[in-house]
């Protein structure tokens, strides 16, 4: 599908200045072929004059259900599957550039490495924080310069600081003095951001039990960098995955402002801060104040220096929705005999995509997609009932592990049998990314991509 060049001109003020090959990398990286219906991935094209984009999801939704018969459907035709909603993503996008104008998004590829997700981020102008080598090589692929790239992991193989080299991707972070001797062995041209520690004590993952420098340890970091021949560009933090606490960036910003300091001592003139990730969008204009005004009282504008940033699951997770099918029932019947409850198995499970129940501390949300033979997307006989009314479920995954399970109690005022599908919404962050494929169940799992928003359509030739 060729993408006419004024829709390239349309979208042109999203894009951040220096990436100035992003006119004809756009052209090159949204005419391909994932766009197109293939073995797992799709669009839905269709949307019509108006329609919001839970209207644009629900009728993709009920075009795929409705057409699978579980009673004799193929083996797998049921299987689980994502709507990816494009139009949200630029959304999202338009969002950050509102809050933090002045802060350049390196979106985090570990949280969601989805290809035509990291097409649409590309052709917005962003750059990538990659963790490993086959990151930045599914990056590279997609045509994106090596300047748009961070090789964002404080302990690097030998082998990728090797491979980094030949490519040209020269931004990277480190934390301790084996890792930079390691780095000046193998790559003594690279670009250097000092990792420091902060306060994620607030977040759901934390990071800082692994990586960054604590305070006390910077001023003999950047002396051994001195000595090595090194370039150090900047300084880098990371409050955490899915942090809470906005002040935890204020103090960060701060602490990094005593290091540019500290690093100019050595003969450092440091020109980027890296304010890593933990932006999350329930809370992200909460966040993003707190970052903004730290922003402008210690790195002002009129400093010059360059801000970037590393969000994952702000740009990802509400942009998918998962849908599951009911692939078996167990009645459990109370004292009584009256009111019976219901242990539910669906086709995905903590092995697969709800990994994030485990890894990333996330509390997925069911909801009925359809039941009964109708469609209840969307509505509130969707919704988990209130009060202590209605049926009670619990819902497990569809392995022989009893840790399988992914919601201990919920109540729907609807009666769920096999046959019948759930959704779970914003499930676009640390799902799949770390699905396994225990007990031979699949981890690769259609995507059906729609597109919410005229000008991402536009952008991506949906015409």
């Amino acid at each position: 599908m060729v993408m006419p060049t004024v829709l390239t001109d349309r979208i042109a003020p999203l894009d951040f200045p220096e990436y100035a090959n992003n006119h004809v990398f756009m052209k090159k990286s949204l005419n391909n072929a994932f766009f197109n219906r293939h073995d797992h991935h799709g669009h839905h094209d269709g949307q019509a004059v108006g329609q919001s984009p839970k209207q644009v999801i629900g009728e993709a939704l009920r075009q795929r259900v409705e057409n699978i018969d579980h009673e004799s459907c193929d083996p797998g035709e049921e299987d689980t599957f994502y709507i990816a909603d494009l139009g949200e993503v630029y959304r999202q996008h338009l969002r950050w550039k509102r809050n933090l104008p002045r802060v350049k998004p390196f979106y985090a590829v570990k949280c969601n490495a989805d290809q035509t997700l990291l097409n649409m981020l590309s052709a917005l102008g962003t750059g990538f924080d990659c963790a490993s080598k086959t990151e930045i090589e599914q990056v590279l692929r997609m045509g994106v310069e090596p300047s748009r790239i961070i090789y964002a992991q404080p302990c690097k193989t030998n082998s990728y600081l090797r491979f980094v080299a030949s490519k040209g991707v020269r931004q990277m972070t480190f934390d301790n003095p084996d890792e930079l001797r390691k780095i000046a062995r193998f790559y003594p041209d690279a670009e250097l951001y000092l990792r420091i520690l902060t306060d994620d004590s607030s977040s759901l993952c934390r990071l800082s039990l692994k990586f960054g420098a604590s305070l006390d340890s910077t001023d003999g970091l950047l002396a051994l960098a001195r000595e090595l021949g090194l370039n150090v560009v900047g300084v880098s933090f990371h409050v955490g995955s899915g942090a809470s606490d906005p002040q935890a960036f204020h103090k960060a910003v701060r602490d990094a402002h005593w290091v540019f300091q500290q690093a100019a001592t050595h003969g450092f003139h440091l020109k980027t801060l890296d304010v890593g990730g933990g932006f999350c969008s329930d809370s992200f204009e909460e966040m993003a104040g707190v970052l903004r005004n730290a922003l402008d009282d210690y790195f002002p504008a009129h400093s010059g220096i360059n801000l970037i940033a590393e969000p994952g699951r702000f740009y990802a997770s509400s942009a998918f929705t998962l849908a599951c099918n009911v692939i078996a029932r167990r009645t459990i019947e109370d004292a009584s005999g009256r009111d019976a409850s219901y242990m539910v198995y669906i086709n995905d499970g903590l092995y697969g995509n709800f990994s994030c129940i485990m890894f990333d501390h996330q509390n997925p949300e069911a909801k009925v997609l359809r039941a009964g033979g109708r469609m209840l997307y969307n509505t509130p006989a969707a919704e988990a009932a209130a009060g202590g009314s209605g049926i009670e479920y619990s819902i497990w995954g569809p392995t022989c592990d009893g840790i399988d399970r992914i919601t201990e109690s919920i109540r729907f005022h609807t009666e769920l049998d096999v046959g019948d599908w759930l959704y779970f919404e914003n499930m676009g962050a640390y799902t799949k990314c770390s699905a396994t494929t225990f007990n031979g169940f699949s981890n690769e799992h259609d995507v059906v991509y729609i597109c919410s928003e005229p000008g991402a359509r536009a952008l991506l030739g949906w015409l």
